[in-house]
């Protein structure tokens, strides 16, 4: 069966990465968070004192980081900064205050699409973020759009929040998740934004399991599509 690229952009807390993850475990396809990519630098960056303004730090850092992704015993993919498993530090509150900044700088989102680029060369994967289907796979063959209500968004990640040991005041997520909108849409560089032939999804009121089911339904429609141009071809 034929193979294709399934690119899912939104904003935070919309549901993608745990969408993304359960649609590619369904089509048995390899599933990339670029957004851990992006809060793994942000860590670095946090750890190593790297000023956002001085673009020779940025750059000198960014040489020195490598991002791979594991799966552990239950089969869960995990990010690992230059080595050392980081899955569960770049979740924590102060990188997600952290991250929409650093992820603004051009270097950043060159160095990071670049990777993104070379981690999907075959098809058959999910990737999820805020440019793939603008930028980093602009041809990608099934692109899906999800937002949601900002208070359920924030709901999910003070749950989310909770589970792993963090009590976060629900008035400072929503605060957290309105200025990281702003920033994503209204930078210079790839800003966040649904691209043109992108499908919308309302998360607000699905459940996970509705979630997957519809991309999924979504994505064998688009692979059936694609095989019959390829046989009448």
């Amino acid at each position: 069966m034929k193979k294709i690229i399934l690119a899912i952009d939104g904003y935070s807390a919309c549901g993608k990465s745990s969408t993304a993850k359960a649609v590619a475990a369904e089509l048995n396809y390899t599933y990339i968070d670029t957004g851990a990519m992006y809060r793994a630098v942000t860590l670095y960056f946090h750890e190593h004192h790297v000023s956002l303004t001085n673009d020779k730090e940025v750059e000198k850092a960014l040489n020195n980081i490598d991002i791979t992704f594991h799966n552990n015993a239950e089969k869960e993919t995990e990010t690992f900064l230059n080595g050392l498993n980081v899955e569960d530090e770049i979740r924590k509150m102060y990188i997600s205050e952290k991250v929409s900044h650093v992820s603004s700088l051009a270097a950043v989102r060159e160095a990071m699409v670049a990777q993104q680029r070379k981690l999907g060369k075959k098809s058959g994967i999910v990737m999820d973020g805020r440019d793939i289907g603008t930028v980093v796979f602009p041809e990608a063959e099934l692109k899906v759009f999800m937002f949601a209500d900002v208070y359920v968004r924030a709901g999910r990640r003070q749950k989310e929040l909770m589970e792993k040991g963090q009590l976060v005041d629900l008035s400072d997520i929503i605060q957290n998740l309105e200025k990281r909108d702003k920033i994503d849409s209204t930078r210079e560089v790839s800003p966040l934004r649904q691209a043109k032939d992108a499908i919308e999804l309302d998360s607000s009121f699905l459940t996970l399991e509705e979630q997957v089911d519809h991309i999924v339904r979504l994505a064998l429609g688009k692979i059936l599509e694609e095989k019959k141009e390829t046989i009448s071809a």
